[in-house]
């Protein structure tokens, strides 16, 4: 395969307000040329998509003036082509893949070619374009492994945001998990959520999350929450979940309030008025076991990645700002390069 020396890429080097305004578009920005670690590729990037992490990273005061080397270039999640391999790579050049990257680091997907690890790498599934493989990478990795290490068949789940990023792919693997899925989302996404298996969808905008949960006299095995709101749904969970039952979260709204909330779910003695139900958050854990068991369900159709809308390279700042606004439908994608 033919490998230019320079390449574009998305890049800031400081962040005073925003991700997006910061962005600049190198069009002469060197294509990442080190001797590959064993296990490593480089990849040529087709798709990629933007998760919030990407802009709360580059716009923490410190994180994003220390943290991460300058000029720097956001996006976690790619789908491409294997243009170079290194020692001991399974995989081939010219062979199509999926996967992420680690967060803090100097280079991201939003270039046409990146380093990708040996656990972080993977093929990417018959049959399955590599804007749909892009919307796998961070979203379908943590609620995989969210799913997979807390949920039994026949158990019942909440799942809090079912048609964001995250909750598209909570209710779908927990279907095929063969849960019985309980999503909550806004009235305009009630019929997105039957469709991927939901068997029952809360309105937030016209009902009371947890009075409708308390009211139903079902009892609840697991909370997976990707929102953070409202804080109620976990301080009532003792009166719709069995006891011990586990509640999940899935990225926050960092605020004070919210700190202040954590505190007394994480330190404070249930006596005195903390938690009652065993609280945690949910990391993704680049993981390519983890990554093939996802790719599986891909496969078999039990999955199918949920795209709100594919933006091309160079519309990528108004990518992050409709991101911004917390009403996708799914994932937002980028188009990195044209060709199939």
């Amino acid at each position: 395969m033919n490998i230019p020396t320079t390449m574009r890429a998305w890049q800031w080097t400081t962040c005073p307000t925003t991700l997006e305004s910061a962005l600049s578009l190198n069009t002469d920005a060197p294509v990442p040329s080190r001797p590959l670690a064993p296990g490593e590729s480089l990849v040529r990037v087709h798709a990629a998509a933007l998760n919030p992490v990407d802009y709360k990273l580059a716009e923490l005061p410190l994180i994003g003036r220390l943290a991460i080397p300058k000029p720097a270039t956001p996006g976690l999640d790619f789908a491409g082509v294997v243009a170079r391999t290194g020692p001991d790579s399974p995989l081939k050049i010219g062979q199509r893949v999926f996967g992420k990257l680690e967060p803090k680091q100097q280079f991201g997907t939003l270039e046409e070619y990146i380093i990708g690890s040996r656990e972080g790498t993977v093929p990417l599934p018959e049959g399955v374009s590599f804007e749909a493989g892009a919307a796998l990478g961070v979203c379908g990795l943590v609620t995989y492994q969210a799913l997979t290490k807390h949920l039994r068949g026949g158990e019942r789940v909440v799942v809090n945001g079912g048609s964001g990023g995250t909750g598209v792919f909570a209710v779908q693997i927990a279907r095929a998990l063969g849960c019985e899925v309980v999503a909550t989302c806004s009235g305009a996404n009630v019929q997105l959520c039957k469709d991927m298996g939901a068997d029952e969808v809360i309105d937030y905008r016209t009902q009371s999350v947890t009075d409708v949960l308390e009211k139903s006299g079902k009892k609840v095995d697991f909370v997976l929450d990707n929102v953070g709101e409202p804080a109620a749904l976990y301080w009532r969970a003792s009166k719709f979940t069995k006891p011990g039952a586990k509640y999940v979260q899935i990225g926050s709204q960092v605020s004070l309030g919210f700190i202040y909330d954590l505190t007394f779910r994480f330190v404070v003695p249930t006596w005195l008025g903390g938690g009652r139900r065993p609280f945690s958050f949910a990391m993704a854990s680049t993981n390519l076991k983890d990554y093939e068991g996802l790719a599986g369900l891909v496969a078999e159709g039990k999955v199918k990645p949920v795209i709100d809308e594919v933006f091309e390279m160079k519309d990528v700042p108004q990518g992050y700002k409709k991101l911004r606004t917390g009403r996708a439908r799914g994932k937002i994608v980028v188009r990195v390069v044209d060709e199939s």
